[in-house]
């Protein structure tokens, strides 16, 4: 089966924003299959089940397979670890940008919606994919160095920090991140 890919968003964010359509044009110029859900986001819509509904539907479809490649930003880190791990799906590679887990402390409402994203033994993750790569920054202005590393060191199989790079987002400048297309194959 050919691979694809999948682009995923953080909290609050959309497959307009940061770095996801500089991304998939990058894929789409390579002739692959990309595909950019528009999760729910905002409190009362973002939860890990509405978010699994919308991945459920690319796993039915065929869309979602061992050869896909995923890309996730932000919350969607562990979303997408979450999900695999409870629906036992094997991927081609995960490449997770700012990933962080059971961390609180950014605000209220991001606390609330990231909550239900949560996963306990990440590290099951390993029995799904082999390969992936964790990006983050050594200032990340939302969520702290320490739990952005301590979830690369769980999951990941390599690891770039990125110095002053805030949230790997729009916001730090990051509208373009050609270090992400490097992992397309």
């Amino acid at each position: 089966m050919k691979h694809n890919y999948i682009l995923l968003h953080g909290s609050f964010g959309s497959p307009f924003s940061n770095w996801i359509p500089y991304l998939r044009e990058n894929i789409e110029k390579r002739g692959h299959d990309v595909y950019t859900p528009d999760f729910p986001t905002g409190i009362g819509y973002q939860t890990f089940k509405n978010w699994s509904l919308i991945m459920e539907s690319y796993l039915k479809s065929g869309i979602l397979h061992e050869n896909t490649i995923i890309y996730a930003h932000s919350i969607a880190p562990i979303f997408i670890i979450h999900f695999l791990i409870e629906h036992k799906i094997k991927v081609k590679r995960l490449i997770l940008v700012c990933g962080f887990n059971n961390y609180f402390g950014i605000n209220e409402d991001y606390d609330t919606v990231n909550a239900t994203m949560y996963c306990e033994n990440i590290e099951q993750i390993h029995n799904l994919c082999n390969d992936i790569a964790c990006l983050y920054s050594d200032n990340d202005p939302y969520v702290s160095y320490e739990a952005e590393k301590d979830f690369a060191t769980k999951v990941s199989t390599t690891s770039q920090v990125y110095k002053n790079g805030g949230h790997l987002n729009s916001e730090s400048g990051y509208t373009e991140f050609k270090d992400l297309v490097n992992y397309i194959l």
